[in-house]
Order: C-alpha cells, then sequence, then structure tokens
C-alpha cells in the first residue's frame, strides 16, 4: 500500500506554512497527503491578516472522506484555533484508531495568535490524551506547563514530563527558540530520553518550521518508522530545508524552508 498521511491545519495562503508545507513535506519524504482544512488565513511573509474558521462540521466531515476511503497511517494536527474545532477532531480520529502528532500551534512565526485563548484547556483535556506525540518549542511548551519558558535541557525536560502528564504518549520539546550553537529538541517517553541536535542556522527563511518538522515525523510514521527513527529523520530533513530555505528570495518577511531541496536548488 501506498502510504498515507493526513493533516489537520489551518491553510496558510503565503504556501510556507500550515497545509501547504505540510502537504509538501509528505510528497518530499513519499508519502502521499491528504488534508482536513480547520481555517482559512490570508497571510503572507510578513504576518496574518485575516483569520476564518472553518465549521467544525466541516472539519469533520473532511477527516471523514478521507479515513473512510483511504488507510491512513500518520496523522498531523496544527492549527486549531477555537473550542468547537478541537471538539470535532477529538470526537473523529478515535473512530479511526489514529492517534496524531500533534503541534500546539499558538503564535505564528510574525507573533500573530493563532489559538483563542479559550481554546487552550480544550487543546491540553481533548487533543493531548489523543496525541502519539506533542511538538511544543519552547514558548509553546511554557504555555502549556503555565511556567518560563525553558532556559536548559533540564528545564525542557522537566516541561515534557508535565506535558507528558496531560496523556500524551510522548513529547518533543524543540529548542529552536533556545540560544547557543546548537538547536537541541529532547524527546521524553516516560521510559527515556532522547537528544536530537543540529547547529543552529543563521537564517531569516524559518516560517513554517515547527509545521514541517511535525508533519515530516507524521510521514516518517505513515511509513512504519518507530518514533525515534521518526523525529531523527524528520529533523535532519528540516535541517537541510532551512540551509537550503537560506537561499530563497521570497517575500518582504520571514521565508519559507526549502521543501524540495533534494531535487532543485535556487
Amino acid at each position: 500500500m501506498t502510504p498515507v498521511a493526513l493533516t489537520i491545519a489551518g491553510s496558510d495562503s503565503g504556501g510556507g506554512a500550515g497545509i501547504q508545507a505540510d502537504l509538501k513535506t509528505f510528497s518530499a519524504l513519499g508519502v502521499f497527503g491528504t488534508s482536513a482544512v480547520t481555517a482559512l488565513t490570508a497571510q503572507n511573509t510578513q504576518g496574518v491578516r485575516s483569520v476564518e474558521d472553518v465549521s467544525p462540521e466541516m472539519v469533520a466531515a473532511q477527516i471523514a472522506a478521507v479515513c473512510e476511503d483511504m488507510e491512513v497511517k500518520g496523522v498531523k494536527i496544527g492549527m486549531v484555533s477555537r473550542v468547537a474545532t478541537i471538539e470535532a477532531i477529538a470526537g473523529s480520529l478515535p473512530r479511526y484508531g489514529l492517534r496524531p502528532v500533534l503541534d500546539p500551534v499558538m503564535v505564528a512565526t510574525s507573533g500573530d495568535r493563532l489559538l483563542q485563548p479559550e481554546a487552550l484547556e480544550a487543546l491540553k483535556t481533548r487533543l493531548i490524551p489523543l496525541a502519539a506525540l506533542v511538538t511544543p518549542n519552547l514558548p509553546e511548551a511554557a504555555l502549556l506547563t503555565g511556567e518560563p519558558p525553558a532556559r536548559t535541557e533540564a528545564e525542557m525536560l522537566r516541561q515534557a514530563e508535565a506535558i507528558l502528564r496531560l496523556g500524551a504518549a510522548a513529547v518533543l520539546v524543540k529548542g529552536g527558540h533556545g540560544e547557543g550553537p546548537e538547536s537541541a529538541d529532547i524527546l521524553w517517553d516516560g521510559f527515556s530520553m532522547t537528544r536530537f541536535a543540529a547547529p543552529r542556522l543563521a537564517t531569516p527563511n524559518t516560517h513554517g518550521s515547527g509545521c514541517t518538522l511535525s508533519a515530516a515525523i507524521a510521514a516518517g510514521l505513515a511509513r512504519g518508522l518507530a518514533l525515534r527513527e521518526a523525529v531523527g529523520e524528520a529533523k535532519e530533513y528540516l535541517q537541510g530545508a532551512l540551509a537550503a530555505g537560506a537561499a530563497l528570495k521570497i517575500g518582504a518577511g520571514h521565508g519559507p524552508a526549502h521543501h524540495f531541496h533534494r531535487w532543485w536548488r535556487p
């Protein structure tokens, strides 16, 4: 069977993040991509201008249409801005025995808030318990735990444990917002910790990097990789996409990573 992955996320009209980044990532990693759009955004490299939510009924209908016809093996959840959308997703995925990679998107690279304040509790109580993996960056882990952003790997591990206690099977706290010569991510499943590190790259083109990493992990899981292997492959893929993306000249703000860097270079 051709591996199939599903992204449940918002649409980015600028093409660098959200559904667009996820589908590019799935394709680049040899997986057929499907989607359930949760919101439409009018955005570009400089920021988000407008957001229009898709009805929860339509979100659930998209999930059902895909999962009732195709053998979905990997799921990624991205932007879910409101409680009703979260409830629709939480009511749909268990019917198909699917545990997603949850990227708790709260704030865009531009600083625009993408999660309504009242939806944070629903994210913690309804979606995190369903997740095979939660992938917060440092600010997101801080919001989920009610603590200041982690400044050390020990603090990242402590926050990963706090998020794990919300019901997730595993947590990957990402260190891209940190400082120092390395960008280190900490994977914790309650039994063992794995550190994934790569040189920190000096590039303004980081829009959609979180979406890309979580989609790459979901693609690996769809292909049958074990979690640690999927995370390691995804980290390597993102590093290559960011390095190649530094040469892209797209827009006047934070440009995207280069999802197809293995096939062509600017």
